[in-house]
């Protein structure tokens, strides 16, 4: 890896060495700079768990990723700037279905620093600007909202509520149970090829905004969210590629087939 180059992609310019400002700075610029997407599915580009490959995707050819490619390249960052960090596995809720994935559905990342536990996410479409605090029942704000972590045995439940709302929506659960990146091998896959997964589903590209917003195209929409605030703009076939380009940083090498279909339930779940 080199570091430089990645730090040059997510725009980031702060100090280096393991410390919370170090942590909360690359958080947020990876955000607001490496888009959430699923768009190698729908133009033919398999999708593997090689971290040169990912490397190659993310910061030379300035393209995103899903959760496995995202927060697996930022544990390697992380881990190569010197923080003590590792991968979890997690289950995602599902906002359509309302059924929770299976399991090794969701790479999330804890770190441990100055005597803390925090988790990092920069593969996930909704989620937190700034880590959180892994303490249950604590109210986080943050501009994307009031984040809450609940605790039942070893399985923690991460909750999202918007400022003015009165009850959490739950977003994925997880433990912190060690998880290497190979052990995703099956579900990577699972999410290329499956009608439960939104990845197979839906072509989309989505990327946070400073102001706390959102920036998502899926299918043939470009959908801008702040709050509960939702404004959505149907696209021409042939603005497609230039809203990607324009507005993600992103120019695909190969032709994108859009798609914006129902997900099915999965046929079982264990909780």
């Amino acid at each position: 890896m080199d570091v430089g180059c990645y730090l040059q992609r997510i725009g980031y310019q702060g100090p280096t060495e393991p410390s919370w400002e170090t942590l909360f700075g690359l958080h947020r610029c990876h955000l607001l700079s490496v888009p959430f997407e699923s768009l190698s599915i729908h133009c033919g580009e398999p999708i593997t768990l090689d971290l040169p490959h990912i490397y190659d995707k993310i910061v030379r050819r300035h393209r995103g990723g899903f959760c496995y490619e995202l927060n697996g390249l930022f544990l390697w960052l992380l881990k190569t700037l010197g923080f003590e960090a590792k991968g979890v596995s997690g289950r995602v809720r599902n906002r359509i279905t309302g059924c929770y994935g299976p399991p090794l559905d969701h790479l999330v990342i804890w770190v441990q620093l100055d005597g803390n536990h925090l988790l990092c996410d920069v593969g996930f479409g909704e989620g937190f600007m700034d880590p959180l605090v892994l303490k249950p029942n604590m109210e986080q704000v943050q501009d994307g909202g009031i984040f809450q972590l609940g605790l039942t045995g070893d399985i923690w439940v991460l909750e999202r509520r918007a400022v003015s709302g009165k009850e959490g929506r739950p977003l994925y659960k997880f433990t912190l149970e060690e998880k290497k990146l190979d052990d995703f091998t099956d579900m990577c896959l699972y999410h290329q090829t499956s009608p439960s997964s939104v990845f197979t589903c839906k072509s989309f590209c989505s990327l946070h905004k400073e102001d706390g917003g959102r920036l998502t195209y899926i299918g043939w929409r470009l959908i801008t969210t702040r709050g509960e605030e939702r404004t959505e703009t149907t696209l021409d076939g042939s603005d497609i590629l230039a809203v990607l380009s324009e507005k993600f940083g992103i120019k695909l090498e190969k032709t994108l087939k859009p798609k914006d279909e129902q997900i099915l339930p999965p046929p079982e779940e264990n909780f």
